[in-house]
């Protein structure tokens, strides 16, 4: 027999000898290096599942989640919410006519009243949402309607705006600031609460403007230009405003310096697009009361409609949400009930799966007894 020696080199294509004697027609081999990582030599742990270690993780996983699943669907049942529809697409409504016979270049506002009655008080903050229904704000080229350099200040961007804003880009000869399809269908109806007391008399509610956007968005995202917010007249010179809305952005709140222009924080919840067609987004903040009443004592109320946003031409709805949050966020059931199937579904196969190991286990230990 003859011997042979290994050579990993010649086996990987690359053959012994002289330098420069490899012909020019050599072939240079796809064959993976004869490395441990190449050639997959490396030590390797894999799991052996046995019922001694499948059947525990079930339980153990279905004991823990249950109880959790529990914990979050009791929390989020505690979470008190109220919501009302002020579309007006019935006869009987109050906004029945502002729904249709308002526009977005009509220049006069329709008022509309809707009461209502909390059967449960609300203590604590109380949050109130505007929602809206078949309004598609994940489509792609309304997502990209924007140009986030002219919304954080940048000069050049305010005179000159991205090109994916168009066609709400420059309305004329003039750029639009802010630009895009997003600002453009800016909601803007006003939301008035009032108390409604056993005279008859009406009390109005304290509605708290700020501190709704992210924190992120407000101080990082969003800079007027100029980071001047006392001059924001002299700021968005040589600019217009979006085609459907009635004042600038310099208007938007002249009141509030602070709360003018670009961060202006219900624009910026605005410009935060929704994921879902239906969706909801926080208008006001009711503060809770420093005594022992409630913040919204249980009775009668009425919600003043400002009806500036027309939702006819897309078969949208609208609505306004009172709602209070725990330590878990607003009400939400979807999690702990994912929490108690998940859970209920582990325990209930670790179960059968104990009966068939128990069952089949035990006639292999019988067949295996000899006579």
């Amino acid at each position: 027999m003859m011997a042979t020696s290994y050579n990993a080199k010649e086996e990987d294509g690359h053959h012994s000898g002289a330098p420069g004697q490899v012909g020019a027609g050599a072939v240079k081999s796809k064959k993976p290096d004869n490395t441990a990582f190449k050639q997959q030599r490396l030590p390797a742990w894999q799991p052996i599942l046995t019922a001694g270690t499948v059947l525990p993780a079930f339980f153990v996983i279905g004991l823990i989640f249950i109880p959790i699943g529990i914990g979050l669907f009791v929390t989020s049942n505690n979470i008190k919410e109220f919501e009302i529809d002020y579309t007006g697409d019935d006869m009987t409504s109050p906004c029945f006519n502002c729904l249709h016979n308002f526009s977005w270049n009509r220049t006069t506002s329709c008022n509309c009243s809707v009461p209502f009655t909390l059967e449960q008080p609300f203590e604590s903050n109380v949050f109130m949402y505007y929602g809206l229904s078949n309004f598609y704000q994940n489509h792609r080229r309304y997502v990209k309607s924007r140009d986030d350099s002219q919304l954080n200040g940048d000069k050049s961007s305010l005179k000159n705006p991205s090109k994916e804003c168009e066609p709400y880009r420059t309305n004329g000869d003039q750029p639009i600031a802010p630009c895009g399809a997003i600002a453009n269908s800016l909601f803007n109806d006003t939301l008035e609460l009032y108390y409604i007391n056993s005279n008859g008399s009406g009390t109005r509610i304290p509605l708290v403007k700020k501190g709704i956007a992210w924190w992120t968005d407000k101080h990082v995202k969003f800079r007027n230009p100029g980071g001047n917010n006392n001059n924001l007249t002299a700021a968005f010179q040589g600019t217009t405003k979006p085609v459907n809305w009635r004042k600038a952005v310099y208007e938007l709140d002249p009141s509030e310096p602070d709360n003018n222009g670009f961060i202006n924080e219900d624009f910026i919840v605005w410009m935060r697009t929704a994921a879902l067609p239906t969706f909801r987004k926080l208008y006001r903040i009711i503060p809770k009361k420093s005594n022992m009443t409630p913040t919204l004592p249980s009775g009668r109320y009425v919600l003043e409609v400002t009806y500036n946003y027309p939702v006819h031409s897309f078969e949208g709805r609208k609505r306004m949400i009172l709602s209070t949050i725990s330590w878990m966020g607003g009400k939400n059931p979807f999690l702990g009930i994912a929490y108690i199937t998940v859970g209920s579904v582990c325990f209930f196969l670790g179960v059968v799966l104990l009966i068939i190991h128990h069952k089949y286990d035990n006639r292999n230990n019988g067949a295996d007894i000899p006579n």
